[in-house]
Parts: C-alpha cells; structure tokens; sequence
C-alpha cells in the first residue's frame, strides 16, 4: 500500500511538472507606456491567449521600446528572435511594401471609413502579404489619425509648416508627404522622440491624440494642430514559424485574441480622441482644431499625383470607395 502511494505521488508530481514545462511563453512589444491604446490592445492579447488557450501560452508584455523601437522589434520578429509585436504601421513598409498604400495623406474620410477598409476585403488581403515575408499577420488594429505638433508657432495653414525640422515615422510616403509640405524631415525611431524635443533637435512631430497624450508631449510641445493629414493603422504581428508550430485550434486562439486586442484599442481611441484636446488645452497647449484640411489637400496636389502613379488609380480609388 506504501509503495503504491510512493508511486502515485511520485506520478502526481511528475505530471504537474510535465504540465508547468507544457506552458510557452512569448514576448510582445510597444514603443508606447502601458497606459495607452497600444498597451490596452497587448494587456488585453495576452489575457485572451492565456484564457483561449488553458494557459499553454503565456504572453510576456514590453512597453516603452524596452525591447527597441518599432522598426527593431518588427525585425526581431521576421527573425525570429522576439515571437510578437505591435506596432504601427510606420515602419511596416520597409519589410511589406505593399502596405505603403495605406499611409497615403487624406485616404481615409474618417475612422468608421478606415475599419470597414481594413477589417473588409481590402485588408484581409493586405494581411495575407505579410506571410512571403515571415510574418503572420494576426489582425488589424489602430494607431488613429495623425496630428501635427510643435514648439514654434501655431499652424493654421499648409504655410505654417515651411522650415519645421519634424521628426517622422521610417516611412517613406509620409517623408514623401512632409517634404510636399515644406516640412524638414526627421526620421527618427519613437523611443528617441520625447529627448529630441526636450532638447530641440527637432522642433515638433506628427502623432494621434492617443499617442500625444500617453507620451507626455504636452511637457515639451506648445502648439497643437488637428490636421488629421494621416490615417495610422496598427497590426498585431507574429513571427510565421512560430505560428506554424501551432496547432490548428491554438492558430485560432492567438487570432481571436488579436481581434479583441482591436476591439480594446480601437475603445481606447476612440475615447481618447474624444477628451484628448480638452485634457491637452488643461495642461497648456495651444490647439487649432477648425483647420482648414481642404488647403492642405490642395498643396499636396502634386504628391499625391505621385502617389496615384506610384500605388494605381485604381488601388486608391477602391479604397476610397469603401462605405
């Protein structure tokens, strides 16, 4: 009877072992805090993971660039050596080209416009072409749209923007755009961006209310302009090995869980666009939010005429024609 209970025990304990060393963890990244609509969309990724998938995975989070800037841990995922990311898609183009098409200035009408694009055929399409490139694109989700700041004057009119040194995204169309502008274009990794400020090695940049108000710019920008010129999306990436090695049912978890990171993100944004400029006027911005956006359209004429060269006429017009 003693030896029988030896052996239960001892079967007991090695199955609880087996079941702890059964648990893989992964790591996820964001350049932003954790009190931010990125941070809500991996917070709430790797709970559903973990509850989707009986605690067989475990998703360690990073905020704050902890594990590089977007660009970096992009490439640590196409390597192979960091298994998750969330990023926007600033930098997404120099690994996907095909997604330039998305950061076309004033492409989108507005954010109910830029959901049905992403989350309709147009989209799921754009996801599929991560997969040529050792990614596995999980899901679409948002970074918002794109507002100009700066230390040196209020900006009314395209005009106002000649001669600001501006740091932007590693994304070539948004240079693109800038320059169109008269902008003096910075690019520069997001990490680095509050220090560039602080110290005015650039005079202003480009963010949503959502990133503005979690990165603290208001402490080191006076001046804010509600252009609205880009529509950033986000994407929840995965390195494509390690999600092959999922079984069918696991694949399926990690997606849902990508979905309901959106479903979080996309709230945040949304309640962050809504309180943003009354919070960021509270803490001493100025905030020009009746700008003329027609104007800026028109100076941005003869890039955009690139652009339609550049992506097709066709391409362009079909995501506009999304309802």
């Amino acid at each position: 009877m003693k030896l029988s209970k030896l052996v239960l025990g001892l079967s007991l304990a090695l199955g609880f072992v087996a079941a702890a060393s059964a648990q893989t963890t992964m790591k996820i990244s964001i350049s932003t805090a954790q009190n931010s609509h990125q941070g809500i969309a991996i917070d709430t990724f790797a709970k559903e993971v973990e509850k989707r998938t009986g605690g067989r995975y475990k998703i360690q989070t990073f905020y704050n660039g902890a594990l590089g800037g977007e660009r970096e841990s992009i490439e640590a995922v196409q390597l192979g050596t960091q298994e998750l990311a969330f990023s926007s898609t600033g930098p997404v183009p120099n690994f996907v080209p095909e997604a330039k098409i998305l950061d076309v200035p004033f492409l989108f009408r507005d954010k109910a416009h830029a959901r049905a694009v992403l989350d309709g055929p147009i989209g799921q399409e754009m996801l599929v072409k991560f997969d040529a490139k050792g990614f596995k694109a999980l899901a679409w989700a948002e970074n918002g749209f794109r507002h100009m700041t700066n230390s040196k004057r209020a900006v009314n009119v395209p005009e106002d923007l000649k001669g600001l040194k501006m740091r932007t995204m590693e994304n070539p169309v948004h240079m693109a755009a800038y320059k169109g502008f008269g902008i003096m274009t910075t690019p520069m990794a997001f990490p680095e961006v509050f220090t560039a400020l602080q110290q005015g090695t650039v005079d202003g940049q480009e963010n949503p209310l959502s990133v503005i108000i979690s990165a603290k710019f208001d402490q080191v920008q006076k001046h804010l302009s509600l252009t609205g010129h880009v529509y950033s999306p986000a994407i929840f990436l995965m390195n494509k090995a390690a999600y092959e090695k999922l079984s069918a049912a696991d694949k399926q978890a990690f997606i849902d869980a990508a979905k309901e990171g959106t479903k979080a993100n996309r709230a945040r944004v949304d309640e962050d666009d809504a309180k943003g400029v009354a919070d960021l006027r509270a803490k001493g911005m100025t905030v020009i939010d009746n700008v003329d956006k027609a104007k800026f359209v028109t100076v941005l004429a003869p890039v955009n005429a690139e652009f339609e060269k550049q992506f097709g006429k066709a391409n362009i017009d079909r995501i506009r024609a999304v309802k």
